[in-house]
């Protein structure tokens, strides 16, 4: 039997490797220069509108219409609003602010302050008090 050097298995592997290496490097260096400068897009973020509550002179407000020295509202009129004599309101919006962390007044992300303790306690305490919706007091 005559053998010849280019019917030898090893041979076509060696050829077939180096065939296919050959063919993946080109594949990869066209990849690289199709796509290699281009980086993946972020999605652009959707800019929130700002509404502007007056969160601040609604607090002004609120203190002014029941907790000042001279109170809009006299202390009979509290009474009935909330359903509980003002020193116990007081009391509540202490505790309330000192030990749980949602009736404290924070800043949001653009360093705005938010609700303060004693708007946050009056709506929650005339949603108790009057068994609405938590959206149907607009404080």
């Amino acid at each position: 039997m005559a053998s010849s050097s280019h019917n030898n298995p090893d041979d076509f592997d060696q050829y077939f490797d180096e065939y296919v290496d050959q063919h993946f490097d080109r594949t990869f260096e066209n990849l690289v220069i199709a796509y290699g400068g281009q980086e993946e897009e972020k999605p652009e973020r959707k800019k929130r509108v700002h509404i502007e509550r007056n969160r601040e002179a609604g607090h002004i407000r609120l203190w002014n219409d029941y907790f000042s020295e001279t109170p809009t509202y006299p202390g009979n009129l509290f009474r009935r609003h909330f359903r509980m004599n003002k020193p116990l309101f007081m009391h509540i919006v202490e505790r309330l602010s000192n030990e749980v962390q949602f009736f404290r007044q924070k800043k949001d992300g653009l360093g705005r302050l938010g609700l303060s303790a004693f708007q946050k306690c009056t709506a929650t305490i005339r949603v108790l008090a009057y068994g609405t919706a938590a959206d149907a007091v607009d404080e």
